[in-house]
């Protein structure tokens, strides 16, 4: 820690904001720079595709600083609504886009991801994703005109956007280009389960076809699908997934890959530079897999983890051994996944039903429990959430659950 008189954070959300804390934490007392290219204060984005975008929630109540006088003593020096454009490992020095530079000792990346747009929406109005708090109000302020709602991509991002529109009523259509939803990471049981209850809900769901192009002159009126088929449309969004935000990283000798590639410990191949949260690619023993994940608490765990990382120095740090856990809210149904199910050889269903909304599906592979997934089970979820840090078998796990 000696050697560290200035770190910088690249990445103001809630990875970069939880590595601040825990360096001023466990002592660091050296400048910290936190640079983010939004100019907004750190912020929660789960409640964009819910809360905020139903108007249920005005952005402030979306805020990471729940106590102003902590965040201040924090004493950041904040570059905000600044974009990274370079990195000098050999200099050690972040290039912005206003053309100043930032020196550091020690350097967290924690840049997240963008999202992944249609190559036929450049310059189109009305077609737009939902990554940023001003995504999210520009979405919203054209809810507020009624429009027919168009939504690509039947994933976690999409189908909260299809559920949250829907619930205010509007006209609302959902496009998916493989043949079932979320069909590699939790089973195609489950996803034909979350398409019927979108169906159930009045949204017209068209699965297994792409988006062969988009009609409307400086403003999209439809899409038009690969089967032929014409969707008339007002708004547009795209939720087609999210890429690592690594562009600014390249040639800077920082090894790259599905994100930044690191280590168990959130350490990359450069010295004196750790990564966390969306951006991030790890070696995760728990599960002895390689893995980026893009899911809240996973960005709060591993910046504290990627901070401590950074402080321990040549010392090295300890693994950063993380039960994934995610959750999304859509009409009634709270689904929480804990583990890792992506890659399974074996699932059952052990509780409840598809049809009533509520159940609970474990997941194993190589005769081991890997994952669990609850709808409308949160409680069931905690114990097995437990038991995934430790070897279970799969018999041991069904039996638990059935007992």
């Amino acid at each position: 820690m000696a050697s560290l008189q200035q770190i910088a954070i690249v990445g103001a959300s809630l990875a970069g904001l939880r590595a601040a804390e825990a360096l001023r934490s466990e002592g660091f007392e050296g400048r910290l720079v936190l640079i983010g290219d939004e100019p907004h204060l750190p912020y929660d984005r789960p409640p964009l595709s819910k809360e905020v975008l139903k108007g249920e929630w005005e952005p402030e109540k979306t805020s990471l600083i729940r106590d102003r006088e902590r965040f201040d003593a924090l004493q950041l020096d904040l570059r905000l609504g600044c974009r990274a454009v370079s990195l000098d490992c050999d200099a050690r020095k972040i290039a912005l886009d206003d053309g100043r530079k930032v020196a550091f000792d020690g350097l967290v990346i924690a840049t997240g991801g963008t999202p992944r747009n249609l190559p036929q929406a450049e310059g189109l109005r009305g077609v737009t994703t939902l990554r940023t708090l001003d995504d999210c109000l520009a979405i919203r302020a054209a809810l507020e005109r009624r429009p027919r709602v168009a939504v690509i991509g039947a994933g976690f991002i999409g189908a909260e956007v299809a559920a949250t529109c829907r619930q205010r009523g509007l006209d609302v259509t959902m496009i998916e280009a493989m043949p079932l939803p979320l069909e590699r990471a939790l089973g195609g049981d489950v996803g034909a389960a979350l398409m019927q209850a979108h169906r159930e809900e009045g949204v017209t769901v068209h699965l297994g076809v792409g988006v062969e192009k988009l009609e409307g002159g400086d403003r999209v009126e439809a899409l038009v699908l690969a089967d032929g088929t014409r969707v008339p449309a007002d708004l547009v969004v795209v939720g087609i997934g999210v890429k690592p935000a690594i562009g600014w990283l390249e040639g800077s000798g920082l090894e790259l890959g599905d994100g930044v590639m690191c280590d168990a410990t959130c350490a990359t191949n450069v010295p004196g530079i750790v990564a966390a949260g969306d951006v991030a690619s790890w070696s995760n023993p728990l599960f002895d897999e390689r893995m980026r994940i893009e899911h809240w608490s996973n960005a709060a765990e591993m910046g504290f983890a990627a901070a401590e990382r950074l402080l321990a120095g040549d010392s090295g740090g300890k693994p950063f051994e993380a039960v994934p856990f995610f959750w999304s809210d859509q009409y009634d149904m709270k689904i929480q996944s804990a583990g890792r199910c992506v890659g399974a050889d074996e699932s059952k269903l052990v509780s409840g039903s598809f049809a009533e909304r509520k159940y609970l599906k474990l997941y194993a592979r190589k005769g081991r429990l890997v994952g669990a997934l609850a709808v409308n089970e949160p409680r069931k979820l905690i114990g097995f959430r437990r038991m995934l840090r430790k070897p279970v078998s799969f018999e041991e796990a069904i039996a638990k659950a059935e007992a």
